[in-house]
């Protein structure tokens, strides 16, 4: 299925029941210091913290009725588990989880208040895809991918969505990018109804499996990375996913570990808002200045913001 801005426009009306609009809100301080008007699209206000409630919904309320009693498994470090539990939930389906041994404590915990099965691995040494669907097989439950499936596009392509309603004069919008469901529906979105805003992916440059591969032209395959953006530490560019950017996106950027971390703290400080490493990613290729000369009107995605307290002490202070 090739994803369209009516099936985003489909999607955002499925998922009403569940999922939130959340607010665009903007700062002064951080526009200041990036030179750049932002138009923060606040996904750390959604749902299970994150914006992937949008996708899991689309997809778990997309699946046909009779096999909903089967239940649904999916692999994730926090975020998409979570919200595959809350939209599972709320329409009484079964949801077993395939979840790191390191993933988050707060991720950990938030996920398993919505009363799912949680079967853990370890990252380094075994692969969750073969979990999930060893699991799926014997159980005859219904995946749920993170990122690469049109329905989960779609979903996730609601947060442009809703941005460029609010905020249609844009001239960039720039998203994070892991597995990129998020950014291949917002680059649906905007190519559709911002036709001149220029798109831009942000990876940590030690997940930089898509940057990689849109100068090599094909998909690249990296070690598992060592980032703090734990929601961003995929290997490999999704078979459905790598197309749609390398079409509508324009560019990839990096940022590094302590322009993450620096981020966070700026947001946290100055604009009050609580972003979890992967969920600061895009606004710190804004506050680092990595967009081209003469972009002004930005939307920014902030994908999330679940994180350990504990982490929180461990960033700089923001000068």
């Amino acid at each position: 299925m090739e994803v369209t801005l009516e099936h985003i426009r489909a999607a955002g009306r499925r998922i009403a029941p569940v999922a939130r609009r959340t607010p665009v809100r903007t700062s002064g301080s951080f526009d200041r210091r990036a030179g750049v008007s932002a138009f923060f699209k606040c996904e750390n206000f959604q749902r299970g913290g994150a914006f992937k409630i949008r996708g899991a919904a689309n997809f778990i309320y997309s699946i046909p009725g009779d096999q909903r009693p089967r239940g649904v498994v999916a692999f994730s470090s926090g975020n998409h588990a979570q919200a595959v539990a809350i939209a599972a939930r709320s329409v009484g389906v079964e949801a077993t989880l395939v979840m790191p041994t390191d993933a988050p404590a707060s991720k950990l915990a938030a996920t398993r208040a919505h009363g799912p099965r949680i079967v853990q691995y370890d990252r380094l040494t075994e692969d969750r895809e073969a979990i999930g669907r060893r699991i799926a097989s014997e159980t005859g439950a219904t995946l749920v991918p993170p990122f690469d499936h049109p329905w989960i596009v779609a979903g996730q392509g609601t947060a442009a969505l809703e941005l460029l309603e609010e905020v249609p004069d844009l001239d960039a919008v720039v998203v994070c990018l892991g597995g990129g469901g998020l950014l291949s529906g917002c680059a649906i979105a905007a190519r559709a109804l911002a036709p001149k805003a220029r798109v831009f992916g942000v990876e940590p440059q030690l997940a930089n499996d898509y940057w990689l591969s849109r100068r090599a032209g094909a998909p690249v395959t990296i070690a598992p990375p060592d980032t703090i953006a734990d929601g961003l530490r995929t290997t490999t560019p999704g078979g459905h996913t790598f197309p749609i950017i390398q079409t509508l996106v324009d560019d990839i950027l990096l940022v590094s570990e302590d322009e993450i971390r620096a981020a966070m703290a700026f947001l946290l400080s100055r604009t009050k808002m609580l972003a979890e490493p992967s969920g600061a990613v895009a606004a710190a290729a804004v506050l680092f200045g990595k967009l081209p000369p003469g972009l002004r009107r930005a939307g920014v995605l902030i994908s999330g913001g679940n994180v350990d307290l504990g982490f929180l002490a461990t960033l700089p202070a923001a000068d």
